[in-house]
């Protein structure tokens, strides 16, 4: 028998910082109306309500991002 929780994390990013890292160029595609559905520029974006954890991902690096949730489920005994 296992018990599961569901942990709602919230990567929260500016569209320009997303631009700035897309290696693949999907947003510069979109821009250019190649594709369509890109998140934030023709498909719409719902903020999550009451995430568990919220991390600012515009002024973190990728590790320190990854930090920061790791030491939230210590934090809530997820993980020691």
């Amino acid at each position: 028998m296992f018990d599961v929780h569901l942990l709602r994390v919230y990567i929260s990013t500016r569209l320009e910082v997303c631009e700035q890292r897309d290696r693949k160029g999907l947003y510069a595609r979109a821009r250019a109306n190649k594709i369509k559905g890109v998140t934030g520029i023709d498909d719409l974006y719902i903020q999550p309500s009451n995430p568990d954890i919220t991390s600012i991902y515009s002024e973190l690096t990728p590790d320190e991002a990854a930090q920061e949730i790791l030491l939230y489920l210590e934090e809530q005994g997820y993980v020691r």
